[in-house]
C-alpha cells in the first residue's frame, strides 16, 4: 500500500506540477520579451491552486451523483470535457501570442494570456486533484492501511512538487530561445495528452466509436509499472492507445506547432526571443 501511494500520488501531482511549472516559465519569458507592458502576474497560479482544490474538493464529494449523469457514464463525459476544455485554453494561449514586439494590444493579450493560464491550472488541480481526495478517501474507510498510505502520499506528493520545481528552475536558467522551445514541445506533449484523453473517456462512454488498436508496447513498457505511471503523467503514455486516440494526440501536437508562438520561437530570426 505505501508503495502504490507513493507511484499513484506522484502520478496526479506530477501532472498538474509539469502544467504549472510550464506555464510559470511561460510568465517568466513574456515579460522578458515584453517588458512590464505584458501585465502578467505570477499571483495567477495562487487563485488557479486554491479556486482548483475548492473545485476538487466539490468534485470529489459529488462524484457519486455526476456518475450516474447521460445514463451512468456522466463522470467519463465530464473528465472528457475537462480534458477538452483544458486543450482548448492551451490552443487559444498558443494563439494569443501578440503579432510582434511592440504592439497596442499587450494589455488585451495578457488578460487572455492569463484567463488561459488559470483555467488551465485550475481545471488541472480539479481532475487530479479530485482523483487524490477520492483515493484518500477509500483509503480513510480502511484504518489498518491508513498510516503506509499517508506516509506513501506525503512522500509522493513530495517527489512531484519537488520536480516540477526542478523543472521550473531548469527551464529558466535556460536563454530565452531555448527556454521557450522546451516549454512549447512541453506544451505540445500536454496537448496531444489532452486530445487523446478525452477520446478514450468518450469511448469508454461509448460517445465515440471504438477503433482498432494502433500497437501494443505493453511487453517493452508496461502501463502499470512505475516508468509507465511516470511517462503517463509526462507525456500520456498509453500502451495499447487506439486509432482515434493517436490521431487526436498528433491533432493537439500539430495545432501547437502550427500556432504564432511556436512560429515565432522557432524562426529564423528569434524575433520572439528578443528582449524590447
Amino acid at each position: 500500500m505505501f508503495l502504490n501511494a507513493v507511484i499513484i500520488i506522484v502520478q496526479e501531482i506530477l501532472e498538474a506540477a509539469l502544467l504549472i511549472s510550464v506555464l510559470l516559465v511561460f510568465t517568466y519569458l513574456f515579460q522578458k520579451v515584453w517588458g512590464k507592458s505584458f501585465i502578467l502576474k505570477t499571483s495567477w497560479v495562487a487563485y488557479s491552486i486554491v479556486l482548483g482544490v475548492i473545485g476538487a474538493a466539490l468534485y470529489s464529494h459529488y462524484t457519486g451523483q455526476v456518475s450516474q449523469w447521460f445514463d451512468y457514464v456522466g463522470q467519463e463525459i465530464v473528465n472528457a470535457s475537462i480534458h477538452i476544455i483544458s486543450l482548448f485554453l492551451i490552443l487559444l494561449l498558443a494563439f494569443a501570442v501578440p503579432p510582434g514586439n511592440m504592439s497596442a494590444r499587450l494589455v488585451e493579450r495578457s488578460r487572455l494570456t492569463t484567463i488561459c493560464m488559470i483555467g488551465i491550472v485550475l481545471l488541472a488541480i480539479i481532475r487530479e486533484g479530485s482523483e487524490i481526495m477520492l483515493y484518500a478517501g477509500g483509503v480513510a474507510s480502511q484504518p489498518e492501511n491508513f498510516t503506509p498510505v499517508v506516509f506513501g502520499a506525503v512522500i509522493g506528493g513530495g517527489i512531484g512538487v519537488s520536480a516540477g520545481v526542478l523543472l521550473y528552475y531548469g527551464l529558466i536558467s535556460l536563454n530565452a530561445k531555448w527556454a521557450f522551445r522546451v516549454c512549447l514541445i512541453l506544451l505540445a506533449l500536454i496537448s496531444g495528452n489532452m486530445g487523446s484523453q478525452a477520446v478514450l473517456l468518450l469511448t469508454q462512454a461509448d460517445w465515440l466509436p471504438f477503433t482498432p488498436i494502433a500497437w501494443n508496447t505493453s511487453s517493452i513498457l508496461a502501463e502499470a509499472s512505475i516508468p509507465g505511471h511516470l511517462l503517463y503523467a509526462l507525456i500520456g503514455y498509453e500502451a495499447t492507445p487506439s486509432v482515434l486516440q493517436v490521431g487526436f494526440y498528433l491533432f493537439g501536437i500539430v495545432m501547437i506547432v502550427l500556432s504564432p508562438l511556436f512560429r515565432k520561437t522557432w524562426s529564423s530570426n528569434h524575433s520572439l526571443v528578443t528582449p524590447v
